[in-house]
């Protein structure tokens, strides 16, 4: 599929599924793009879309990036996941390791560069491993972040040179929710004591009540994104 293909696909497929469900548009990406991946980062959208994922393809592959900074409960959640709908998530490691990074930038480089640190850790590797895909499918949602806000159900990522889709991009904070109780789904327990949106433990804190859902990330400094999504 050349380019113009794909920019026409784009269009077509962001008109054709804006209000339809996000089921049928997994099943209409996986159809169209076999080799496709979803990421996932063990958070509430993405357990929904495991959960989705699996009941429409469950030998699709499923990928999360191990920075080696995430929280425990990150990590058991992944296993949980892993045992309830007996699979194996797709491992995507940085090249250096933690001591490796501290000895080449210093220690701590979430606090002295954060923007490296997620380069390094999150957006090399996760470059590495889109490489070997045609489409990715994330839980990227419109109202977590005015950068996010325009994002479209179908789109071609320039960054990374493939289709991206975002079937809950029209999905709120309590949609997601509501399928997740409704499915008796596993989710990151770190989701009940007041983090709504989880990253690495050294870079997320906890929101207060009427704080913005994604003020726990990178709490005091500019950065709002860590790179993976434009």
């Amino acid at each position: 599929m050349n380019l113009f293909e794909k920019e026409a696909l784009v269009t077509a497929g962001s008109e054709q599924f804006e209000h339809e469900t996000a089921e049928k548009l997994i099943a209409w990406a996986i159809e169209k793009f076999p080799n496709i991946t979803l990421a996932c980062s063990f958070g509430a959208e993405d357990v929904v879309l495991v959960d989705m994922l699996q009941k429409i393809s469950p030998k699709s592959d499923i990928f999360y990036l191990d920075t080696d900074f995430h929280f425990k409960e990150t990590y058991e959640t992944r296993d949980r996941l892993e045992q309830h709908y007996g699979i194996k998530f797709v491992q995507v490691k940085p090249k250096l390791t933690p001591e490796e990074q501290a000895n080449l930038h210093g220690d701590e480089l979430w606090k002295s560069n954060p923007n490296q640190c997620c380069g390094i850790r999150k957006v090399d590797p996760l470059t590495d491993i889109l490489g070997k895909y045609d489409a990715w499918i994330t839980g990227i949602r419109r109202d977590q972040a005015p950068t996010r806000a325009n994002s479209k159900k179908v789109e071609y990522d320039v960054k990374f040179g493939l289709i991206k889709f975002n079937p809950l991009a029209s999905w709120t904070s309590e949609d997601v929710w509501a399928y997740i109780r409704e499915h008796n789904l596993i989710y990151n327990p770190l989701h009940d004591q007041n983090y709504p949106s989880i990253g690495c433990e050294y870079c997320t804190k906890q929101v207060m009540p009427g704080e913005d859902p994604r003020a726990g990330r990178w709490a005091g400094t500019e950065k709002t994104e860590c790179g993976l999504h434009k």
